[in-house]
């Protein structure tokens, strides 16, 4: 899969930092993304529509289109996503790794 887009005003660098993650990458949207749990905007099961997603050692942060929260969740191996927490600021999301 392709490389993502950051979030406006963040560089990789800025990213890795934050939350410690060196090895942080942006990741292309073209994925299975869903809750696994009830979010703020969410139902259980229910699909988000990832406008941005950034990679972290197996966990990710996925921000939906129209959606100003941050989602934390699962990565694995097949591209897909599960997520099952949300945060209304990325650099709090990013400390929360």
């Amino acid at each position: 899969m392709t490389q993502g887009k950051l979030p406006t005003g963040w560089t990789l660098e800025e990213i890795r930092r934050v939350s410690g993650d060196r090895e942080a990458v942006a990741l292309d949207v073209d994925r299975s993304v869903k809750s696994v749990v009830t979010l703020e905007r969410y139902a259980e099961n229910e699909r988000l529509h990832p406008e941005i997603v950034l990679g972290f050692r197996g966990l990710c942060l996925v921000k939906p289109v129209n959606d100003d929260d941050w989602y934390m969740g699962s990565l694995y191996e097949d591209g897909s996503i599960d997520c099952w927490s949300a945060y209304s600021d990325l650099h709090e999301a990013l400390r929360g790794l």
